[in-house]
């Protein structure tokens, strides 16, 4: 994994806050660790990208994926994606799965900062330079995280935080 802490960057690190947690393996045929993000990723036409991870952490019972632009024009960064309770024996999301609620395995999707249930594409304000997209796989501890207590991503990460086992990160970058 590629630093995604990096001075082109003016956003701050959204998860130096959390505890520290191990990491594991994450790949996408779609995100190259680090690069410019591909067309299809972006836009308003934009679909989720191809996830997969290996070696989640022992005790893993659910997974969270999740998309965020810590550069985004706000005190708050954008949430491009937010979804829970996939379950454990799921090890890879095909590209085009976050525009269904459930994934196709029976997950919770929250509407992100777009208003959607779905992934929705980098589309950084026109001038504002390069923005970060963290695409992050949580590792959970519980077979399912309270569905009716969590609206939006805000308050999925504070579940995450007192639920993670782990974490991968795997982030690519777009401008406008």
């Amino acid at each position: 994994m590629t630093n995604y802490n990096d001075a082109r960057f003016p956003g701050p690190d959204p998860y130096a806050p959390l505890k520290d947690v191990p990491s594991f393996g994450l790949t996408s045929t779609d995100i190259a660790d680090g690069e410019k993000l591909p067309d299809s990723l972006t836009g308003d036409d934009a679909t989720s990208p191809q996830l997969a991870w290996s070696g989640l952490p022992e005790g893993t019972k659910s997974l969270a994926v999740t998309c965020f632009d810590p550069d985004a024009p706000t005190a708050s960064g954008f949430w491009h994606w937010s979804t829970f309770n996939i379950p454990v024996d799921v090890a890879e999301l095909p590209a085009g799965a976050g525009a269904r609620e459930d994934l196709g395995v029976g997950a919770v999707t929250l509407p992100g900062d777009s208003g959607q249930k779905a992934f929705y594409g980098a589309n950084p304000p026109e001038g504002h330079g390069p923005h970060r997209y963290l695409f992050v796989v949580h590792a959970v501890d519980v077979e399912e995280l309270p569905a009716e207590e969590i609206a939006n991503p805000t308050q999925l990460g504070f579940n995450l935080y007192f639920h993670s086992l782990g974490r991968a990160i795997l982030w690519g970058w777009y401008e406008n």
